[in-house]
């Protein structure tokens, strides 16, 4: 069901990005980037209270105490109201100072801005408080919600784009207004259909000191590793705002887009595997853990590898026939933020194993410091050595791998897996594969921007074919590819 959902996401993400960058331009894109950025780092404790109580719920339900659970879901609702409360606090104070008074917007497009930047907070408030609830469908496994509600979602937005084109107001504006009143409504879709499914959602609002203590203590130890998270994105392009202006912002938000929609992939792949992960660890049941855990990383090694290297060898083109007007560093950005996107799956993998343990003080300090240096590194290079962005990206790529490293040597002991082991099981196949599939494409010059429709598809889908050969004759072992042919013969050679 979440793949269903991801390819409708996609094409019709695709199609609506190109209509908004027509729409807009190239400078109102990369405002409406920079500035909703803004109000994302000032809630990055929201990534740390979200996955907080994502743990707890989720841990709750593996112990299989009912009493528990809605005491835990209902103590997570009141600590994000509250943060809620505090995220309109400093978005009316520091960070439309910080809009008004740091980035570089055109005067006469302020005014859109601030538009752009009210709204970014009544949505960000909306998110938080309806954090919990998506918890909730996380745990129960109920991944058929999130693919109709997506689906929904994207509809919507379809709409909104076709009424961009006609409506004769300020585009921006009526962009940030309608994408704003999308999020309420997805966000009381989710609501509902909790209150209509689980129990927990619909108990009695008790809210537990010692649980808020504890909750508050684990989030406060996972803040640097989300607040790492948001100076690698929102920071980073509101550094390069600073430096470069919003057109800027415009091609980095292309190739962040192009990036999400790739790591849709593995997104959907972790979001049904992490409960299990936490689950397993929470029965004490390790070598299954392990195993969900190598496999996890591999697996989503390959799906962002299947997609993202054909890509980059007809990127432009794509782009061109994509976009139409594709704003300059474009395609150097995509490129880069691709390479970095086959490092994320192993890294979430390892990420969800020690949210599992609860033992995450160590790992939150190291990941976390260790994630934060790509943006004073950053600043450092464009202050004084006047680096072209596209180092700037790279150097967020090298802090990305560097961050890996640390992420294996600090959670492995925590959860009782030999190094030999990971590093056998997890690289052992992908050093097959990649010669493989490397080789070829770099006999072969990079399909020109010249290119058409026809051209490029019909390369994808070779490119695609040819891969997904290697990675199933080389990539998998034999008990992976058993797997497969049982599926194939349940699903589809019985109903022959």
């Amino acid at each position: 069901m979440l793949y269903i959902r991801m390819f409708f996401v996609m094409a019709v993400s695709l199609y609506t990005s190109r209509v908004v960058l027509q729409t807009l331009g190239v400078e109102d894109y990369g405002i409406y980037n920079v500035v909703g950025g803004v109000i994302t780092i000032l809630g990055f404790v929201n990534s740390s209270l979200s996955g907080t109580g994502a743990r707890f719920i989720t841990y709750a339900l593996g112990e299989g105490n009912k009493e528990k659970q809605a005491q835990v879901f209902s103590t997570v609702l009141i600590i994000h109201y509250i943060l809620a409360i505090l995220i309109v606090i400093l978005g009316e104070t520091i960070g439309l100072w910080f809009v008004y008074h740091k980035l570089v917007i055109p005067a006469d497009r302020m005014v859109a801005a601030i538009w752009v930047y009210q709204c970014s907070i009544l949505t960000t408030v909306i998110s938080i408080v309806s954090a919990p609830f998506n918890s909730l469908i996380i745990a129960y496994e109920k991944m058929s919600a999130f693919a109709y509600i997506s689906i929904l979602e994207v509809l919507l937005k379809l709409i909104i784009v076709f009424l961009l084109v006609y409506l004769p107001f300020d585009k921006l504006i009526v962009y940030a207004i309608l994408l704003m009143l999308i999020q309420v409504i997805i966000r009381f879709t989710y609501t509902l259909y909790c209150r209509k499914h689980f129990d927990e959602s619909n108990a009695k609002i008790r809210f537990s000191s010692q649980l808020a203590k504890e909750i508050a203590s684990y989030a406060g130890w996972t803040i640097n590793g989300n607040l790492a998270i948001v100076a690698n994105t929102q920071g980073i392009n509101i550094l390069l705002n600073l430096f470069f202006g919003p057109a800027v912002n415009a091609a980095r938000g292309i190739a962040a887009q192009v990036q999400g929609a790739i790591m849709v992939f593995v997104n959907n792949f972790q979001t049904a595997v992490n409960p299990q992960i936490i689950k397993s660890y929470a029965n004490n049941e390790l070598q299954y853990m392990h195993s969900l855990i190598i496999r996890s990383s591999k697996f989503g090694f390959y799906l962002v590898l299947l997609i993202a290297f054909p890509v980059i060898f007809c990127i432009k083109p794509i782009l061109q026939i994509w976009l139409g007007i594709v704003p300059e560093h474009t395609e150097s950005f995509v490129i880069i933020m691709l390479a970095t996107g086959l490092i994320t799956p192993m890294g979430i993998a390892l990420i969800n194993a020690i949210h599992a343990t609860g033992d995450i003080k160590k790992f939150q300090i190291y990941e976390g410091t260790s994630l934060l240096l790509a943006l004073p590194i950053a600043y450092l290079l464009l202050k004084f050595m006047n680096v072209s962005s596209e180092i700037v990206m790279i150097t967020c790529f090298i802090v990305e791998l560097f961050t890996q490293l640390i992420r294996i040597w600090i959670v492995l002991p925590k959860i009782k897996m030999s190094y030999r082991y990971y590093f056998y099981n997890m690289f052992k196949y992908l050093a097959y594969i990649l010669p493989f599939i490397i080789i070829p494409f770099f006999l072969f010059h990079l399909v020109p921007a010249t290119a058409t429709i026809l051209n490029v598809i019909v390369f994808l889908m070779l490119a695609f074919a040819y891969m997904l050969s290697c990675i199933f004759i080389v990539g998998m072992d034999k008990h992976e590819k058993q797997l497969i042919y049982d599926f194939i013969k349940q699903k589809f050679i019985k109903k022959v």
